[in-house]
C-alpha cells in the first residue's frame, strides 16, 4: 500500500510520516519511507543514526534507464519523462527488492529503510523547480509492484503544491495532516475538492489537540473525513529536541492516545484495496496532458505512442 502524508507547512506531516513509519516497522512489516518534501527532515523524524544513500532526485536519468527495460516504446532515457507510464517491457520493481535502484538509493534511519529525493544544489538555485526532483518518486511509483502487508510511505512537500503534478494519484490513501485552526484546514479543503475529481481517498487526521473545543472545531469543518487525531505529545517535543530515546521500543513511551491513532492509521491502510486499474489510468492521463502541455514540443517527439495499450498494470506477467 502506497501512503501519502500531506499538509500544510508546520501541521505535522513528517513527524507523524516518521512516527507511523516507525509504527510499521516496529511491527516487522515491510515499509519504506520516501522523503519527497524540499526541506529534507524526515531522516532527523525517524530517529537514530542514520545510514545514508544516493538522492534519487540527482540521479534522474539513471533511473530512467533502469525503469525503461526493454520497453520498445522507450528508445532511450531521453526520451523519457517523470509521467512516462510502464508497458510491456518496462523493469517493474518489488519493494525493497535486490535490484540497482534500492542497492543505491535506500538507506536506513532510525531503522526505517529510506530514500530521499535530496536538497537543492547550488546548480539548481535560480534555475529548477523542485518538481523534476520529484520527478524520480512519480517514476519509482509508477513502475512499482506492491502488495497487501507491503507498505511505501511519503512525506509529501507542503500545501497543495502536489497538484502541480499528477504524483498525488500515486497513493492508494492520502492522510492530511491538520492542526485546529482555520489555517490548518485551508489546505484540506483545497485537497478535498481536487482529489475529488479522480477518486482519491482522503482522511484527516488531527493533529496537536490541546482539549475538547479543539477537536469540536476539527469536526465542525472537516465532518466525516477526521479519521482521528494525536494530542499535544511531551514526548514528540523532546524528540524534536534530540532528548527522546531511540531505538525499536522508543514508541512504547509515546502518549498512549497517540499510540492508538496509529493503530487506527494502520487499521485504514491495511482495509484499502489496491485498484490497480485506477492507477495506471491516472498514469496514462497525467503523461498525456504533460504530453500536451510541454513535452512534445521539450523533446521534438510523439510521447503519446509510450502509452501501451496492451499492457496489464499489476498483473502477474508483469512481476
Amino acid at each position: 500500500m502506497r501512503i501519502a502524508f500531506v499538509g500544510k507547512g508546520g501541521s505535522g506531516k513528517t513527524t507523524l510520516s516518521a512516527l507511523f513509519s516507525r509504527h510499521l516497522a516496529r511491527s516487522g512489516a515491510p515499509v519504506l519511507a520516501i522523503d519527497g518534501d524540499i526541506n529534507q527532515h524526515l531522516a532527523e523524524a525517524l530517529g537514530g543514526e542514520e545510514e545514508s544513500a544516493l538522492p534519487l532526485g540527482t540521479h534522474v536519468s539513471g533511473i530512467k534507464n533502469l525503469l525503461r527495460g526493454d520497453n520498445p516504446r522507450i528508445p532511450s532515457p531521453e526520451a523519457m519523462i517523470k509521467t512516462t507510464p510502464p508497458g510491456r517491457g518496462s523493469r517493474l520493481l518489488r519493494p525493497l527488492g535486490d535490484d540497482e535502484l534500492h542497492a543505491r538509493h535506500v538507506g536506513r534511519a532510525g531503522g526505517v529503510p529510506l530514500m530521499v529525493t535530496g536538497e537543492f544544489d547550488e546548480s539548481d538555485l535560480g534555475v529548477a523547480c523542485y518538481h523534476s526532483k520529484l520527478g524520480a518518486v512519480e517514476l519509482y511509483l509508477s513502475h512499482l509492484l506492491d502488495g497487501p502487508g507491503e507498505y511505501v510511505v511519503v512525506d509529501m512537500t507542503a500545501g497543495a503544491d502536489a497538484f502541480a503534478s499528477g504524483l498525488f494519484t500515486r497513493f492508494d490513501i492520502t492522510f492530511l495532516v491538520a492542526e485546529p485552526t482555520r489555517k490548518g484546514v485551508s489546505v484540506y479543503r483545497q485537497y478535498r475538492d481536487h482529489a475529488e475529481q479522480f477518486g482519491i481517498r482522503i482522511a484527516v487526521v488531527g493533529n496537536k489537540v490541546t482539549c475538547e473545543d479543539d477537536l469540536l472545531f476539527l469536526k465542525e469543518q472537516v465532518g466525516d473525513d477526521l479519521l482521528t487525531h494525536l494530542v499535544h505529545s511531551p514526548w514528540v517535543r523532546a524528540a524534536e529536541q534530540g532528548r527522546a530515546a531511540s531505538g525499536p521500543d522508543a514508541l512504547d513511551s509515546l502518549e498512549p492516545h497517540n499510540r492508538h491513532a496509529l493503530t487506527v492509521l494502520r487499521g485504514t491502510v491495511d482495509s484499502q484495496v489496491r485498484d490497480w486499474d485506477r492507477l495506471h489510468r491516472h498514469a496514462v492521463e497525467f503523461h498525456l496532458r504533460n504530453v500536451r502541455a510541454w513535452a512534445d514540443a521539450r523533446t521534438g517527439e510523439d510521447l503519446a505512442a509510450q502509452v501501451d495499450p496492451d499492457y496489464v498494470p499489476g498483473g502477474p506477467a508483469n512481476a
